[in-house]
């Protein structure tokens, strides 16, 4: 059973912590090299991709798609996806990815003369399965070793923690006022019904026992 109970708590951890890092934001400090719009078969990948921008269809699986392609510092490209977000998951409420992707444009640059910009997203860029980052926004930053700390990452990990220690609290006080106690009489009554049964037992055969002298 402790192989059992290490596996169930491995899986929920990988679980837990891909769901995580998947819909957090996440900041890249990154250099625009372009921006353009392609367009875009989503079928069996459909769960990495967000929707059509507010007021167009959603079902409609054939569609253009914004892409803002970049170069990080250590010169790999990097290059993202630009959706609406919409009011579905994750909950970015992101309704402007036409500005999006003209701030973008306007901080194109090359490398002689680089511009870096930290770029905000969530997801993951996966080319086997032809999936890519969402871009939530962009700002000019003064240069590819700024310091960026997760201040908002922060606040909500801390916010989950606490509410994962209050939850459990709850848990175990309601365990010791309520399934503790049961557990407990119903390990008295057990006993009661166990003791009840050796006596009867030890009175048949204390009968028994006189019929055989006769």
């Amino acid at each position: 059973m402790i192989y059992v109970k290490w596996t169930f708590w491995i899986l929920l951890i990988v679980i837990v912590g891909g769901f995580l890092h998947y819909t957090l934001p996440q900041r890249d400090i990154v250099r625009i090299v372009n921006t353009e719009v392609r367009r875009v078969d989503v079928n069996e990948n459909s769960w990495f991709w967000a929707q059509t921008d507010v007021g167009n269809d959603p079902t409609t699986v054939n569609r253009d798609v914004r892409f803002i392609e970049t170069i990080r510092p250590n010169g790999k490209p990097r290059v993202y996806r630009n959706e609406d977000t919409g009011w579905g998951w994750p909950p970015y409420f992101k309704l402007d990815s036409s500005n999006l992707q003209a701030e973008a444009s306007d901080l194109i640059s090359n490398r002689d003369a680089p511009r870096w910009v930290a770029l905000r997203h969530y997801g993951w860029r996966n080319e086997f399965l032809s999936i890519f980052p969402n871009a939530v926004g962009v700002r000019q930053v003064d240069g590819p070793d700024t310091r960026l700390i997760p201040w908002l990452n922060i606040s909500i990990l801390v916010f989950l923690t606490l509410i994962i220690l209050v939850i459990w609290r709850m848990l175990a006080q309601f365990r010791e006022r309520s399934i503790d106690p049961f557990v407990a009489d119903a390990g008295e009554a057990w006993d009661r019904v166990d003791g009840y049964a050796d006596r009867k037992r030890d009175r048949f055969r204390r009968w028994l026992n006189t019929w055989k002298k006769k």
